[in-house]
């Protein structure tokens, strides 16, 4: 996925900017004068906040969505010679957690409307040593959940929902991150709600929390325990400053959406002047959809190679883009364990026309008409045309 964090001047647009205001900076300088800043109350009082406001009973605030993924999948006992099935088209870094665990990742191919992971395909790789099936909502559309959830129960395996791309986005009435049996959210940019660093594990499971809470780190009412050392930490916690910066803008995060809505609109609105354009694809039983980036999926008359010059000629005008993405079996880790270009053509032909453009809250209308219409003028620099498909 892309980032952001090249140096560049005051009058390039960045592919995402966090929202940061007068609340933010308030709750930081009062997190920096406390005398605790780590492991103290502004981390429990963000689980419980961002855990109500999904709407599910537990959350365990983590250092990074990564390493929440690696808890998850220990405390349920996977490791070496388990499979967990997945896709290589989404936020690369929750899916990097079963390696980093040392089982096995099983990459399987998407929906080509969604990008999401197609259950039929997931089915077809389910083997005697698969444990769990971890989704995702991918750039902000959720998943299938009825047919991930009814697949997942009926071979016996655990439903990891990943729901760091989609903060916001709804699914037959009920936000992303109430369908696995446990889901895991990553705040680092360029997430809607971005704390720097960071993430949030939820769960119904009350035994299941406080396994992740030992795993995690080790705690101060653990010095006394008799099974203290039973089982070793990660050292996998979230700071206080971190959770500050998540409380207000959990506070804020209506207001944070409806800006992003806004600029979604403005985007919808100028691409309308492209030749062949599609609208934005939802599913029947998706209510809304928050997007983390702002995705275009190029006609079939670009190439890889189109693509990727089209990103050079935007950022020659002082503009951040990037391809959405680079897919993990074409990536170098996962090609020596024999993963290779071919084996998921939906995906490839998804990843290798797919580019996604700045979106976040402090774009006006001015700035979106100024980066489409470069795209316009790029497309037609790199012999193209102009034809784009949302």
């Amino acid at each position: 996925m892309p980032n952001d964090e090249d140096d560049q001047g005051d009058d390039w647009l960045a592919l995402s900017d966090p929202d940061i205001g007068t609340d933010e900076m308030e709750q930081a300088l009062l997190t920096l004068r406390s005398p605790q800043l780590s492991m103290g109350p502004k981390v429990a009082e963000f689980e419980g906040a961002f855990a109500a406001w999904v709407g599910r009973p537990q959350g365990v605030a983590v250092s990074s969505g990564t390493l929440g993924a690696c808890l998850l999948l220990k405390a349920w006992g996977v490791g070496a010679g388990d499979e967990v099935i997945t896709t290589g088209y989404a936020w690369h870094q929750v899916a990097h957690a079963i390696a980093l665990v040392g089982a096995t990742p099983v990459l399987v191919d998407i929906d080509y409307w969604s990008g999401c992971i197609d259950p039929a395909s997931a089915e077809r790789a389910i083997g005697p040593r698969t444990r769990v099936l971890l989704a995702g909502n991918v750039n902000g559309h959720p998943a299938d959940w009825a047919a991930l959830r009814s697949l997942a129960d009926r071979h016996g395996l655990k439903l990891l929902e990943d729901s760091t791309e989609a903060i916001g986005s709804r699914y037959q009435g009920r936000h992303v991150g109430t369908f696995g049996d446990a889901a895991v959210f990553d705040f680092s940019q360029p997430s809607a709600l971005c704390t720097g660093q960071g993430g949030m594990l939820l769960c119904d499971d009350a035994g299941l929390a406080d396994e992740l809470r030992y795993l995690r780190e080790r705690r101060v009412d653990d010095r006394r325990s008799v099974s203290v050392g039973s089982r070793v930490p990660w050292q996998a916690g979230m700071g206080e400053l971190e959770a500050a910066v998540g409380l207000a803008q959990l506070g804020r995060i209506d207001d944070i959406l409806l800006r992003r809505k806004q600029v979604e609109a403005w985007y919808h609105g100028e691409m309308q002047s492209f030749e062949g354009i599609k609208p934005p694809y939802l599913a029947d039983q998706v209510d809304e959809v928050h997007w983390m980036l702002y995705q275009v999926h190029l006609g079939k008359r670009f190439t890889a190679s189109a693509r990727n010059l089209l990103i050079e000629d935007m950022a020659s005008n002082n503009l951040s883009t990037a391809a959405f993405c680079q897919p993990l079996h074409q990536q170098f880790f996962y090609q020596q364990q024999g993963w290779k270009r071919g084996a998921l053509p939906n995906t490839e032909r998804i990843a290798d026309r797919s580019m996604v453009l700045p979106f976040h809250g402090h774009l006006d209308a001015d700035h979106v008409r100024f980066i489409v219409k470069t795209l316009k003028d790029a497309s037609v620099n790199v012999g193209a045309g102009a034809a784009i498909y949302l």
